[in-house]
């Protein structure tokens, strides 16, 4: 799996930092920066609020958190937790919290 947060990928992304309104007015440079390999932050008013990075580091971030998401599972199921049915599973999603199904 490869790594996706390192401390010389961090240090890129604070060089690379855009306004909202910049990244609307130069997007497609942006998207050609992170083609290439390099990540954008955007900010609003001072903070980061989003990047537009290449696709093969976002993807690596999704298999990551799918891994950290299974492992927990294991650790509940090997600690006795509750299991529920995928039929309660599908429920629970789709019915808001106020118990009107959405």
């Amino acid at each position: 799996m490869r790594r996706v947060h390192a401390y010389a990928y961090t240090e890129v992304m604070t060089e690379n930092t855009v306004t909202v309104r910049e990244a609307r007015a130069h997007l497609a440079d942006h998207i050609n920066r992170a083609e290439e390999g390099v990540p954008t932050v955007i900010t609003r008013n001072g903070a980061p609020v989003a990047a537009v990075v290449p696709i093969s580091d976002f993807e690596a971030l999704e298999e990551a958190a799918d891994v950290m998401l299974a492992r927990e599972a294991e650790t509940v199921l090997a600690e006795g937790g509750a299991t529920v049915t995928m039929a309660e599973l599908l429920a629970d999603l789709f019915t808001e919290q106020d118990g009107e199904v959405a």
